[in-house]
């Protein structure tokens, strides 16, 4: 019921932003910028009784004067203005309120956990629905709805339900420089009325989502939530994170979100039972998804890996066995092939292949990546194109003409879709002085091609193996245990 309850909000045809303003520091100025810079069709209603006009858009006194129906409301007001502005919704058709509005339950103060619970109690009375309190809203993208700056406007496959706002502002941009790109994103907050089951009940049935994000510190029935979070699983991919789970973690998740914690080991039990994928870190999290919105399913853990020069081939093998992966030795069939096509040094190759020893026009790097592509005895590729790769100009030349040939390989390959293919590209960035060298312009070019090339990238090789690694254990999971759910 309350996923349907959610689409029909979700698609709303009018919004009024209560407390909109003109000034661009203010949270009301920014939700009504962006209905207007995101593209939102409907009917955009500032309200503010201080304000005749903003943005060019004529400002109501208060949501009663708008003529006609409202059916989203963005509130902005401080805490007490709440309970009045529900008041001024009845009778205007509001289905929803995004309480943008904090400093209700989250701050321990019994008055206001009090006030909190009178701004529910009104809510119901008029039939109206909220999300929130102390929560940034809704990002969706095909709609019209944001509460960013500087997201991306298309849409994508990828769905998130967020008790922190910050958090999810900084995972959509983190994501959006690695190519990935967004269904819808919720942020929740206090979780007054919908919650964390009813967001999930609504993403796993969601035809536009095909990849669920999760970031949770508290539930409000845990056994429902067993049961929301097994569906999801098993209709697509579920990356979670928990926050609060150390003792300082638990006192901030009180402060945040006035959430219950519960206890690590309970988590790690409902994740181990449902399916859900876990993750430790926000970037851990947007590794996973940039994996699951470009991989296809990776079955096995046999790793064939290429690129770098002799001291990071060799940690490169090290990283990938500590991750779980299984770097192989190359298969005798693969030596007498390079025997017979006349490759020097064919004894000498190993995986992971050293791209210094690889003999120049004699062998390339398309030819080893395609030979490992179709060798049965490879589950994924990983090319370490560019970690660490800032070089001097006397390279310039020798390292455009690599690069140049490591991301047109890679990008015939995944054409051919022969190997799940995972590419390291390098992290860190420029000291001031050094942001107009050319080596870094080529990286953003580099990271560039390989968006365009539909190729998941990664800013080191651990976080690329260990990303493979997980992906190829829920696939395993999925497999053997989800699929017999059905």
């Amino acid at each position: 019921m309350s996923a349907d309850i959610l689409e029909e909000i979700l698609h709303p045809k009018s919004v009024a932003v209560v407390g909109a303003s003109d000034n661009p520091a203010a949270r009301g100025h920014a939700y009504t910028r962006h209905l207007v810079v995101y593209g939102y069709k409907g009917k955009i209603y500032p309200v503010n009784p201080r304000y005749s006009e903003i943005l060019g858009m004529k400002v109501y006194p208060s949501i009663r004067d708008i003529p006609g129906s409202v059916d989203y409301v963005i509130s902005c007001v401080p805490a007490r203005e709440v309970p009045d502005m529900l008041e001024s919704c009845s009778g205007k058709g509001v289905k929803a309120v995004n309480l943008y509005t904090a400093r209700f339950s989250e701050t321990g103060r019994p008055e206001a956990a009090e006030l909190e619970q009178e701004v529910l109690k009104r809510a119901r009375k008029y039939g109206i629905r909220l999300i929130g309190p102390n929560c940034l809203g809704v990002y969706y993208p095909r709609v019209g709805l944001s509460f960013g700056y500087d997201f991306p406007t298309e849409a994508g496959s990828v769905g998130m339900l967020s008790q922190t706002g910050g958090g999810a502002a900084g995972i959509i941009r983190l994501a959006a420089l690695r190519g990935v790109r967004f269904s819808k994103v919720i942020s929740y907050g206090n979780a007054l009325d919908f919650n964390e089951c009813d967001y999930l009940d609504y993403f796993a049935q969601d035809e536009e989502t095909k990849i669920i994000l999760v970031y949770i510190e508290g539930v409000r029935d845990g056994r429902r939530f067993f049961t929301s979070l097994s569906e999801a699983a098993s209709r697509k991919p579920v990356i979670i994170i928990k926050g609060g789970k150390g003792k300082s973690g638990t006192s901030a998740v009180a402060s945040h979100t006035a959430s219950i914690a519960g206890s690590t080991q309970a988590w790690e039990a409902v994740i181990a039972q449902t399916g859900a994928i876990p993750a430790q870190t926000f970037d851990e999290l947007v590794d996973l998804a940039v994996s699951f919105y470009f991989l296809p399913p990776i079955k096995g853990v046999r790793a064939g890996v290429i690129g770098g020069g002799g001291g990071p081939t060799v940690l490169s093998a090290d990283v990938c066995e500590g991750a779980g992966l299984d770097v192989i030795d190359l298969p005798g069939e693969i030596r007498d092939e390079l025997r017979n096509k006349g490759v020097g040094i064919w004894d000498w190759i190993g995986n992971p292949m050293d791209v210094s020893i690889s003999g120049g026009a004699e062998f390339t790097y398309m030819d080893m990546l395609r030979i490992l592509a179709g060798n049965p005895n490879f589950d994924l590729l990983i090319t370490n194109i560019m970690e660490g790769a800032f070089v001097t100009l006397s390279q310039k030349e020798a390292t455009l003409t690599r690069l140049g040939e490591a991301l047109e390989s890679c990008a015939k390959l995944k054409e051919e879709s022969l190997k799940p293919l995972l590419a390291v590209v390098g992290e860190g960035g420029p000291a001031i002085e050094d942001a107009g060298h050319w080596s870094w312009k080529l990286l953003t070019e580099m990271r560039t091609g390989l968006i365009k090339a539909k190729i998941p990238m990664y800013p080191s090789m651990r976080r690329a193996a260990e990303a493979a690694y997980k992906l190829s254990k829920y696939y395993n999971y999925y497999s053997t245990n989800l699929m017999s759910k059905r």
